[in-house]
Order: C-alpha cells, then structure tokens, then sequence
C-alpha cells in the first residue's frame, strides 16, 4: 500500500511540473501569455543615386543565424527570463512565455556564435570568446496585459564586414591561414544604442580559400567608424609569417560590407596590377557603400 501511496503522489508532483519555456509543446502554448516569433529581418537597399529606396523582402532570420538568445528586464533592469535557442531545436525562433502583467524592456540576439550570447543588461551584451559573427538584434518595450499576445518581431543587423578578395595567380604553397588582428570596432553590443560599446582588440584565423574571399566581422561605435589598424598575415602551418599587410582607417557601417580586393602578395592575376594595391568597392548584398580608392 505505502509503494502504491509513493507513486501516486509522484505521479502528482509531475503534474504540476511546469514545462522549460521556449519549447514549444501543448502545454507552453496552453500557458503562455506572450508569443514572440523572431523570424524576420529586414534590409533597406539604396537608390542608384546613393538615397535609400524601397525595403528589399523580409528574410527568414533562421535562415541567417543558428542561435537566438532573449533576455527581459523589468522597470528597475532586473533581467526576468532568458530563454536560449538554436538551429535544430523545434521551437527555433518562436518562444512562448509567461509573464505578469506591466512594462518590460525585451532584447533579442540572433547570431552564428559556437555558444550563447551573455545578456548583461540592455546595455552589454557579450559573445563566446569574443568572436563576432554576422549578428541581429531586437531591443524594445514589451507590454504585457491580461490577454494573450503575439508579437512578430523584426531583428536589424548590428554588424559590419570586412571583405578582403584576393587576386594573386597564386597562394604560396607554404601559406596556410591568414590572421586578421584589427583595433577600432567592438566585441561587445549594447541593444539600447544599436552599436558596439567597447574598444576591442579583436583576432581571427582564417584558412585559406579557393575564391581567395576572406571575411569578418565587427560592432561599429557609431552610424560612421573605422578600424583603426587592420593586421593580416600570411601563416604557414607553424604560425610563422610569410607575409604581412597593414590597411588603416577602414571605414566600417553597420549592415555594409567594407571590399578591399587586390594582389596581397604582389603576383598580380586577373587584370590586377602586381603593386599589391588594393581598392574599396561596394557589394550589394547587404547595404551599399562609397567607393575609395588609396
């Protein structure tokens, strides 16, 4: 009787065991008072006179990004949920919650990162070992009342790229990887402003491509920034260097690609000239930039 008694009242405390939130089952849904669907992201294209025209089609932000990270705060910047997602998860990008009613401040991170992003406060927001990827987000009020809501936010890219073409004939076959070491940008957002709000010394390593295509990432400061100083070297498979380039003052935007495209170790190929000079260009897959040329 006393075993049949124990599992009775097992089975009971289960029933009342509310589910994780952000999975997105019956009984979230069932309990939820808030949905939020994160699964837009929307880019502005800009006129052949420079001007911005008409909003380009919304894309789908899991298409973009494999991790979602939402933090809430309550008026006194107390965080009050966080939730964690990633691609492979069934709910990735919908996330039901349970929130009392009042005036919250939400943030939404949507990245490519190897881990979640750290949610400090609406003003700090850090990445796994401080590596950019191409980044999203959302910050705004959320209000909740007594009837049940669905939002269907749309996330803005934080981010600017530094693209580095290559049109050497050939990569020295003892040239394994190319170290980006850059000042000037950030590795830490703030969603309340929209831009970087750190000075960073940020590293990448990149392997050696066959398009000659090289890419990273960084959290301008403001509408209008540069990195200071852009270091790539040329490694061999015992990090020592064949060759090395300085670029300063790259002018960096959000949601712009920065192109520099030349011979970075003096062979020339595809039309280019063999003085290693590189140019600036636009690319039209993200917003346009001007064009300079040093």
């Amino acid at each position: 009787m006393k075993k049949y008694l124990f599992f009775a009242l097992a089975l009971l405390v289960a029933a009342c065991e509310k589910p994780i939130l952000g999975e997105e089952d019956a009984v979230t849904r069932k309990e939820a008072n808030v949905i939020l669907h994160m699964t837009q992201y929307e880019q502005e294209a800009f006129g052949n006179s420079g001007n911005r025209a008409a909003t380009r089609a919304a894309t789908d932000i899991t298409e973009l990004c494999s991790r979602l990270n939402i933090a809430i705060f309550d008026d006194d910047g107390t965080k009050v949920k966080t939730v964690a997602q990633k691609e492979g998860d069934a709910s990735f990008g919908t996330v039901a919650l349970t929130l009392a009613a009042g005036t919250y401040q939400l943030v939404v991170i949507a990245h490519n990162g190897e881990g979640s992003a750290t949610i400090t406060s609406t003003e700090k927001v850090t990445f796994p070992n401080n590596k950019v990827t191409d980044t999203f987000y959302y910050y705004g009020d959320l209000v909740v009342t007594s009837e049940v809501q669905s939002y269907n936010l749309t996330l803005t890219r934080a981010v600017a790229m530094f693209r580095m073409v290559l049109t050497d004939e050939e990569i020295p076959c003892t040239v394994t990887k190319f170290k980006f070491y850059y000042t000037g940008g950030s590795s830490t957002f703030s969603p309340s402003a929209g831009y970087g709000c750190v000075n960073s010394k940020q590293t990448e390593i990149r392997p050696v491509t066959d398009d000659g295509l090289y890419e990273i990432f960084t959290l301008p400061h403001t509408e209008e920034d540069v990195l200071t100083k852009l270091t790539v070297t040329a490694l061999d498979a015992n990090d020592n260097t064949v060759k090395e380039r300085i670029f300063e003052n790259i002018p960096v935007t959000r949601n712009q690609i920065t192109r520099y495209t030349g011979s970075f170790f003096g062979n020339g190929g595809s039309g280019q000239t063999s003085d290693g000079t590189f140019r600036l260009t636009a690319d039209p897959d993200w917003d346009s930039v001007n064009g300079y040329t040093f």
